[in-house]
């Protein structure tokens, strides 16, 4: 009998599923906010005319040599320190050889036996607990170039050759897509803290390499593992692991054998399908790049670099839970980004109440920026300071939380003061007793047949009162002091 292909879409898988072990390792590829190339002074900027920034060492023309950004080193340490890693002295460059078309040398300069960071950790927030995988090592290495298919050709856009890049290479010690994307998720993070990298998975700056292989649980072996190349979506990353860990599962339990190979993952399809055979590092036939010097480091150079790591978010956010008394959700999402965990900080640094600070970022001010299709808080119109002193207001009962939204809102479209608004706006809450007593006077007198009703048993009237005097000032009224002198009123 004719098996079945193992190329095809997996059938459901069988209740034996829960026998089978997921191992999975990822390669992280970032490309570094440098102003120009690894290798050559022509602008890094590649999402522009095609072919606009084209150099003779990117491109590889004869005679050419390859001279090492030294920002891009700085960022690569700068990585590796941030994750933990060991940094390495003295690495070296290699050539990594393999023909394709948008790689014109013919060979990428990039790191092997000697990378510049080895042996470090991330950890990471999963399912309630904390996770650690492991760091083998983060390399530096130069971009290829990227191709543009129409219709039956595809054309090639040599921008992004030379385009330095930090691979982060893990341990295979994730055990399911929903933690591999996470993974990913805290890295990207750990990159737009430090600035190196602004994490546009849609552009492709940041992508991903998934290593992934099933095997019985009772089994030591490794399972033969797969490739999927350059996944650019977390939910991209997730669902293809989803489906090829179904298909390895099915491939087996037809009694075939999974293939070692380079898969590419079809979105609109869901599902995985071969692009090339697996490589192995003889493959590349790696050698020292005979153009590039080794790179020495001295401990002072790298302790420099130490220097410039932040506050990094995990850590952060385990502060922010301490410190101000925030809710592990709250805490996440003020340290997703680090200007974002900056402006909370502002506006907690002018007194204003933690948890209140945390509630209107995250319910006013994110929510605003948003829907005005703003994306970096540092563009938002209302200061932290300006936003804190208007808390503060609130706390001290000078206006309602009601005024406050609205005073929120002007100076999102003014930029001034909320003291400034609420004396323009006479939006200074009412709590003199007298000029209360007076107000629900004139609306007890407009309303005498609701009076009768709210003495003869219809408690729900209340309500009623407190909305038309409410309505009458502007909802300026302190609501204690108004509940209390309306329920005096409407005894007598």
């Amino acid at each position: 009998m004719k098996k079945k292909s193992q190329h095809s879409q997996p059938a459901k898988i069988l209740d034996s599923s829960c026998e089978w072990k997921t191992v999975i390792g990822l390669e992280v590829h970032a490309q570094l906010l440098t102003k120009s190339k690894l290798f050559s002074s022509e602008s890094s900027r590649f999402v522009e005319a095609e072919n606009e920034h084209i150099h003779p060492v990117s491109i590889g023309l004869p005679g050419t040599l390859p001279v090492l950004n030294n920002k891009a080193l700085e960022y690569s340490v700068q990585v590796g320190l941030a994750l933990n890693c060991r940094i390495n002295q003295k690495s070296v460059f290699a050539r990594k050889n393999y023909f394709y078309p948008d790689l014109p040398k013919g060979y990428q300069i990039s790191q092997y036996e000697k990378p510049v960071c080895e042996d470090g950790y991330v950890e990471f927030e999963y399912d309630g607990m904390r996770k650690k995988v492991r760091i083998q090592r983060v390399h530096m290495e130069e971009d290829a170039g990227r191709f543009h298919h129409k219709g039956h050709c595809s054309l090639v856009n040599f921008n992004r050759a030379g385009v330095p890049l930090v691979e982060i290479v893990s341990r295979p010690d994730i055990n399911s897509p929903a933690e591999a994307a996470e993974m990913v998720r805290s890295i990207r993070k750990i990159l737009k803290y430090l600035k190196v990298c602004d994490g546009n998975l849609e552009e492709g700056s940041l992508r991903c390499d998934c290593n992934v292989s099933v095997q019985k649980v009772s089994d030591s072996r490794p399972g033969t593992r797969t490739e999927l190349k350059n996944l650019n979506s977390f939910k991209f990353i997730e669902k293809a692991i989803e489906y090829e860990v179904k298909r390895q599962i099915h491939v087996l339990e037809e009694g075939d054998k999974v293939v070692q190979e380079t898969r590419l993952y079809d979105s609109a399809k869901n599902k995985t399908f071969p692009l090339r055979s697996k490589e192995e590092a003889s493959d590349y036939r790696y050698f020292p790049d005979p153009d590039l010097r080794p790179v020495i480091l001295s401990k002072q150079w790298i302790e420099e670099q130490r220097k410039k790591i932040p506050e990094l978010f995990l850590p952060k956010s385990d502060r922010f839970r301490k410190q101000y008394g925030l809710s592990l959700k709250e805490s996440f999402l003020i340290t997703e980004e680090k200007s974002r965990a900056d402006y909370f900080e502002k506006m907690v640094s002018v007194k204003a109440s933690p948890k209140l600070s945390a509630n209107w970022l995250i319910n006013e001010v994110l929510a605003r920026l948003n829907e005005n299709k703003v994306q970096n808080i540092d563009d938002c119109p209302v200061s932290p300071e300006n936003l804190g002193e208007m808390l503060q207001m609130i706390e001290r009962k000078e206006i309602s939380g009601k005024m406050g939204k609205r005073v929120f809102a002007k100076m999102w479209e003014t930029k001034k003061n909320p003291k400034e608004i609420v004396e323009q706006e006479g939006l200074k809450r009412i709590d003199d007793a007298e000029t209360l007593s007076k107000m629900v006077d004139e609306v007890i007198k407009k309303f005498p047949r609701q009076m009768e009703d709210y003495r003869n048993g219809k408690e729900k009237i209340f309500g009623f009162f407190v909305g038309e005097i409410m309505k009458s000032c502007k909802g300026q009224a302190d609501p204690q002091q108004l509940n209390r002198i309306l329920k005096e009123k409407l005894k007598t």
